[in-house]
């Protein structure tokens, strides 16, 4: 096997460690909310997840295309080859230090438990590393402005506002009725809700790891530039697939936690609300081929659930926390995205493109099981998801978790 095999090889294992990551970190956008109310148990509310994601994923290739094409600027868009001022190695390394910078993302956010848009981590490292290479030349700015900041900016605030007319709107036609038979009904309502924004999930989310392993493959001429039109090899669709039904299901606890408890106390009616809104909005996305952050309409129908109900607490000190991981995500997975293009790069330009990749994939793993270790301190799960709240720390930790975890003082 040639070293630019080998590379790919580890490019395409990276991009499937991202759309695992993806996974686990964004359960929480489709099952939160029926896990917060009781209309699913937290093991089978991400058992049904994983499930739909899976099945999602084969759906449409439209948002694959928009990131093969509209990220980063490597290739002719018409003839689908790679511009004269990038090599095959050179273009690897840009997808592979980009990729790496998503996943450490990721992980950091989901180590606090954080809902920052996995999706953003993924462009930031790309464009971070784009700009390493190539300058701003290298960045596909009109296609990142029109398919990404765009919706980034709209969708949690149209979110919001369809949510909470939602939520007013099934109040209001519900008020007469017992409190123990409505939440029932919506309760059953919210299964059917949920799992429409987990398929969806799988729609958008799972295609833009398809478009960074086309891409890869683009740039190594294994796969021509259309994917629009020709379409993508099914073990691509698969793989994706699987590696982002598996995140679902293994259930990102500590985001679960946040987007369940921390912004609004649910009752299933704002609970079926905010799932429908979520759903309509990212399947309409999906059809577009707009690269949506499916967190942003989550969280934003979320915290449209608690403005829409009378009297409902809404924390905006957790969600200002999220406001400002979701502005910094881009730049932030950008910065990672480019240090690892410089260190690999630069391991690559005195060794070989081999070594320097084998490194930047070493410090993923060794980062990744450090911040995996330090979770496992106040391990969140399916088992404390659901306790109460701490408003005077706003920790994802539960309480109880935490305080046991304190040492014990010695009278002196």
């Amino acid at each position: 096997m040639t070293g630019e095999m080998v590379i790919l090889v580890l490019l395409i294992a990276t991009a499937l460690a991202f759309d695992f990551t993806n996974g686990f970190h964004d359960t929480g956008n489709a099952m939160a909310t029926s896990i917060a109310t009781g209309a699913l148990k937290p093991k089978s509310a991400v058992t049904l997840a994983g499930i739909l994601n899976l099945v999602g994923a084969f759906l449409s290739v439209e948002v694959a295309a928009t990131v093969t094409k509209d990220v980063l600027k490597i290739q002719d868009t018409k003839t689908g080859d790679l511009l004269p001022n990038v090599d095959t190695n050179l273009g690897l390394m840009i997808i592979f230090a980009g990729l790496i910078g998503g996943i450490l993302w990721n992980l950091l956010t989901w180590l606090f438990g954080i809902p920052s848009s996995s999706s953003h981590a993924l462009f930031g490292g790309l464009v971070g590393a784009g700009l390493a290479a190539l300058g701003v030349a290298g960045v596909n700015w009109s296609g990142i402005t029109q398919k990404i900041l765009i919706p980034a900016l709209a969708a949690p605030v149209i979110a919001c506002l369809v949510a909470a007319c939602g939520t007013w709107m099934v109040f209001a036609i519900t008020r007469h009725i017992r409190h123990r038979r409505r939440d029932e009904g919506f309760r059953w309502g919210q299964i059917a809700t949920a799992s429409l924004v987990a398929l969806s999930h799988g729609t958008n989310d799972a295609q833009k790891t398809m478009g960074v392993i086309a891409l890869a493959l683009i740039t190594t001429g294994h796969l021509t530039g259309n994917v629009k039109e020709d379409g993508l090899p099914l073990w691509i669709i698969a793989s994706c697939a699987i590696a982002i039904g598996l995140g679902t299901y293994l259930g990102g606890w500590r985001v679960i936690r946040t987007l369940g408890k921390g912004l609004v106390e649910i009752a299933p009616p704002q609970g079926l609300a905010a799932e429908a809104s979520s759903a309509a909005i990212i399947l309409s996305s999906s059809a577009a081929g707009m690269a949506l952050s499916t967190t942003h309409v989550a969280t934003g129908s979320i915290l449209g659930s608690g403005v829409g109900k009378s009297g409902a607490q809404v924390r905006w000190g957790v969600a200002g926390r999220m406001v400002v991981a979701w502005l910094i995500t881009l730049p932030m997975a950008g910065l990672a995205g480019a240090l690892t293009f410089w260190i690999g790069h630069g391991i690559g330009s005195v060794s070989s493109d081999l070594m320097g990749s084998i490194v930047i994939f070493a410090m993923l793993v060794a980062l990744s099981a450090y911040m995996w270790w330090r979770a496992q301190h106040h391990k969140v799960d399916s088992s404390n998801v659901n306790a109460d709240w701490d408003a005077s720390t706003n920790s994802v930790i539960p309480a109880e978790l935490r305080e046991a975890k304190q040492p014990k003082k010695t009278i002196a």
